[in-house]
C-alpha cells in the first residue's frame, strides 16, 4: 500500500467516512464527530472536473474547519490522477 492508498479521514472536529465507491469516483459524508450529524458530502462534481463539497445542513464553519474540508478534498484529487 503506498502513500496514494492512504487517506486522511479523520480530523479534530469532524470525520469523512466513505458511503460509495463509484468506478473513479467515491462519495464521502462529512460528520461532526461528537454528534455523528452528517453535515455534508465530498463527490465528484463533473461539470468542474474536481470532488466539491457539497452541505447537507445549514452550518457555521471556522477557518479551520473549512481549511480540514479543502486538506481532505485536496487528498482525494491527488488520489483521482
Amino acid at each position: 500500500m503506498g502513500d496514494k492508498d492512504l487517506i486522511r479521514s479523520d480530523y479534530e472536529y469532524m470525520k469523512f467516512v466513505k458511503t460509495q465507491e463509484k468506478l473513479k469516483t467515491s462519495v464521502w459524508s462529512c460528520r461532526n464527530k461528537k454528534s455523528e450529524n452528517e453535515l455534508g458530502i465530498v463527490k465528484w462534481h463533473a461539470a468542474w472536473r474536481q470532488y466539491c463539497y457539497f452541505p447537507t445542513v445549514q452550518a457555521v464553519y471556522s477557518a479551520g474547519c473549512l481549511d480540514d474540508i479543502k486538506d481532505f478534498i485536496e487528498h482525494q484529487m491527488e488520489r483521482r490522477r
